[in-house]
């Protein structure tokens, strides 16, 4: 009678099935270890840090340019024949302005010069008399005081003014003819908004109204020494301006 012995057959199989699976379990966890430490070991970048532009400000000095134009109003008074001859008239007014701002939260204050050659002339006949008034140029000197909404600002100012004028009066019956010329100075007043539309750029359209003070001339186109006579005149102006803010 025949014995067949089959436990150890049993047994190395067994056994190889152990280590297989062993081996797989083995390289699974080195797999997982391995993946855990790559990720472990590349850094994160960082956060990027948060940018906050600096709030816009009109304090700082400024330069700029201006365009438009005038009306001038005139009264020219003869003391001789009691005449008076009022006239008035528009033309160019350009220049230039210099000034500093400087803002308190949203109000803010400053001072401007500017200087405008124009081309405001009149000329009037009333009878055997003739008046002609001329303006050259016209300076001002004043404050400026208004309220800013970020890069817009509401403004007033207030101040004087002078302006190179000239007079002539001109009797049409023999030709005699005298002239006067004159810086006179008054008073200023005005209003404007200006849009800041860069950092250092912005523009700006103005009113300004100069009061000028009377001046006075000797004529002897009626009767020597005896004769005189004056000169009223008055400028408004409306300007669109460019500046250059430092």
């Amino acid at each position: 009678m025949t014995t067949i012995q089959t436990s150890g057959i049993y047994s190395t199989k067994l056994g190889s099935v152990g280590a297989l699976f062993a081996g797989v379990t083995l390289m699974v966890l080195t797999a997982a270890s391995a993946a855990s430490a790559a990720d472990m070991s590349v850094p994160r970048p960082p956060m990027p840090a948060a940018f906050f532009a600096p709030p816009f400000t009109w304090t700082g000095f400024y330069v700029g340019a201006n365009v438009g134009g005038g009306w001038a109003s005139s009264t020219l008074n003869d003391s001789f024949t009691g005449a008076s001859l009022g006239n008035s008239t528009s033309g160019f007014v350009g220049g230039g302005q210099l000034g500093y701002n400087y803002q308190m939260g949203n109000f803010v204050l400053g001072a401007e010069w500017t200087f405008d050659g124009t081309s405001l002339n009149a000329s009037r006949t009333v009878g055997a008399l003739q008046g002609t008034a001329n303006t050259n140029w016209m300076t001002t000197v004043a404050a400026r005081f208004g309220f800013a909404a970020n890069n817009w600002l509401y403004y007033g100012k207030a101040g004087g003014g002078w302006a190179n004028n000239s007079a002539t009066l001109t009797n049409l019956n023999n030709g005699a003819q005298v002239s006067s010329s004159n810086t006179n100075g008054g008073w200023l007043v005005g209003a404007g908004v200006e849009w800041a539309f860069s950092p250092q750029w912005s523009t700006r359209i103005e009113y300004n109204y100069l009061g000028l003070n009377t001046w006075n001339a000797n004529s002897t186109i009626f009767a020597p020494n005896a004769d005189r006579f004056s000169v009223n005149r008055n400028i408004q102006t409306v300007l669109v301006g460019l500046n250059y803010r430092f």
